[in-house]
């Protein structure tokens, strides 16, 4: 991710020869039909809605259209419309509901008012079709995310540790975003509470697909592909895993055009470096571990044998157990420690029946049921904070569902999914506690010594500068949901679950394909609406395919109330139009979940 202090540089190095796609005008009359600008699965919730100015008029009708032939194929009418006070807009949103309509195709909204036509950009229908376009697309993002320049490979294969004159192999890998070629496990370890999982989380989720919907991936013809990306993702993590067993965090360009400049590094506030680049379980090291271990049951060789994949994820997870809290810079256990050494423990469990590995998970699983809050959020650290995630709000859920898996004994069971349960109702509860048309998940945090709910994470928060767009979240969120739903609230609608999992879900996946304020669909390439394209260094930049971070609570505002998203902003628009792997590798999750039969 992009990091203040070099504004001037970015703006030299990254957003030359920008375009800007054209964003649809407002409709007349200031209205707006605000859609999924790429597909509806054919069985989901289907809504779109309508933005204006002052309310619509009681009962007004909508009708569906099939773009093929023009035809009114469906009708109803438009919900009362809604304020959201926090965001500050004044805008209305007027929900309109067409779930019960299954038919594949491609469709259009259409309003009439005071005998105006107003209609919305068209959108397909169709079965699982959001995962059949969305998949191919991310597994073509990533590919072409690899850090595989002659630049960079020339210098990667011999990459110097910071404060020191040693060198190291640490080719492969996939860029972190579209501004930033550096590459991380993680980042934001001096927070302690707040570092993403990112090369690590990747390459699980990519593995997590391609064995929980291998049919779906034959049937586009993206289970090799996807195969094989996974498969790089485990190489690089084999190359930073050191002699002495610890994996590095971050290879860091500086934003500097001079590939010989990068090093292996720990990652402070305004760039600032340090040779604490060992990964504790929440710097990457557990969901590292995870990757390894899952990837090795494949027995499917990339440039290092299957059989060493788990043998390094041993070793490595060895040292972790002995290591980990040295390394973390508190140098004490918090949630994300938890969730990602659950993960570590069950792949390993389940990978070698192991009685160590099934003793930590176990711990693990329980130190998550323990730290939940009353409310239903799960506590951060040993005392009062919210855990609250830009990206990863998901994963303690996806990890108790993994845990679950390979858990058979009942009482283990019963305090898991207990957890699990809690968890998805605070989900639900606080997203519904306030006027929220778009079903955008709200979550609580501490903000001046005082816990209170928002749409949005804090802008004052531990990092001192770190806050941008959410759509890893959402995609985690989503996941979690549908994973964690077919779980401890299974159902016979859309993907297993009840119906409220069900639109939570797919609320979430629309708002980042366009059903959101701005009319911008976050996946580039696709949709009528995208953020403009971002140039970065050895030739990438912003990719077909990929998810930029989205939009984030108002710009200045310490609480994350408000609402924003900026297309140019004197090079801090990165906060909303960058793409960055996580967001990706979510929202991944999120469409494999909606896979599921």
């Amino acid at each position: 991710m992009m990091k203040p202090g070099i504004i001037a540089i970015l703006i030299l190095t990254f957003f030359s020869n920008i375009s800007i796609s054209s964003a649809q005008s407002a409709a007349p009359n200031g209205i707006q039909i605000l859609v999924n600008q790429v597909a509806y699965n054919q069985k989901s919730t289907k809504q779109a809605i309508v933005k204006t100015d002052q309310p619509l008029p009681d009962g007004l009708a909508f009708q569906l259209l099939d773009t093929a032939t023009g035809s009114v194929v469906y009708s109803g009418k438009v919900k009362a419309g809604e304020r959201v006070d926090s965001w500050g807009t004044g805008a209305y949103y007027s929900p309109v509901i067409f779930s019960d309509f299954t038919k594949n195709g491609t469709y259009k909204i259409r309003l009439v008012i005071n005998g105006q036509n107003i209609d919305s950009y068209p959108f397909q229908i169709g079965d699982a079709l959001i995962s059949k376009v969305s998949i191919p697309a991310i597994v073509n993002f990533f590919y072409h995310q690899r850090a595989n320049s002659p630049e960079e490979l020339k210098a990667d294969q011999n990459i110097r540790l910071h404060g020191s004159t040693r060198t190291v192999n640490l080719t492969g890998g996939w860029c972190d975003a579209s501004g930033d070629v550096s590459k991380y496990f993680s980042h934001l370890a001096y927070t302690n509470v707040m570092l993403p999982q990112q090369i690590p989380m990747v390459t699980w989720s990519m593995a997590n697909t391609v064995e929980t919907v291998p049919a779906l991936l034959d049937n586009i013809g993206s289970k090799q592909s996807l195969t094989a990306e996974a498969i790089y993702g485990a190489d690089y993590i084999m190359r930073s895993l050191d002699p002495d067993g610890y994996f590095y965090m971050t290879v860091f360009s500086y934003f500097d055009k001079n590939p010989s400049a990068r090093r292996v590094v720990g990652l402070l506030a305004d760039s600032k470096t340090t040779d604490d680049y060992q990964c504790a379980y929440r710097e990457g090291g557990g969901m590292a571990v995870a990757a390894l271990a899952r990837i090795s049951q494949w027995n499917i060789d990339g440039d290092f044998k299957s059989k060493d994949y788990l043998a390094a994820a041993e070793r490595a997870f060895a040292h972790l157990q002995k290591y980990s809290l040295q390394y973390a810079d508190d140098h004490k256990n918090n949630v994300i420690d938890d969730y990602c050494a659950l993960m570590a423990a069950s792949e390993l469990w389940k990978a070698t029946g192991k009685a160590l590995y099934q003793k930590e998970a176990r711990i693990r699983a329980e130190n998550l049921h323990k730290r939940l809050a009353p409310a239903g959020y799960f506590i951060a650290n040993d005392t009062n904070r919210p855990f609250w995630h830009a990206a990863d709000a998901g994963l303690p859920i996806i990890a108790l569902v993994r845990y679950l898996e390979v858990e058979k004994d009942p009482a283990f069971r019963k305090t898991a999914l207990s957890t699990i349960k809690k968890a998805l109702d605070y989900n639900l509860s606080i997203t519904k506690e306030t006027a929220n048309p778009f079903g955008y998940p709200r979550q609580s945090f501490i903000y001046k010594g005082k816990v209170q709910n928002g749409f949005f994470i804090p802008h004052d928060n531990e990092s001192g500068w770190w806050w941008q767009g959410e759509d890893a979240r959402l995609g985690s969120l989503a996941a979690a949901a549908i994973f964690g739903g077919r779980l401890v609230y299974p159902g016979n609608g859309a993907y297993g679950v009840k119906p409220e999992l069900a639109q939570f879900a797919d609320h979430l996946v629309s708002w980042v394909l366009g059903c959101n304020p701005y009319n911008m669909c976050m996946m580039y390439g696709y949709g009528q609406n995208n953020v403009p394209h971002m140039n970065s260094m050895y030739g990438h930049g912003t990719g077909k395919g990929g998810i930029s971070n989205g939009i984030t609570g108002k710009d200045g505002k310490g609480d994350g109330s408000g609402i924003d998203f900026k297309m140019t902003d004197n090079g801090n628009e990165w906060r909303w139009t960058e793409q960055w792997i996580p967001h990706t590798g979510w929202f991944l999750q999120a469409v494999t979940a909606m896979s599921l039969k």
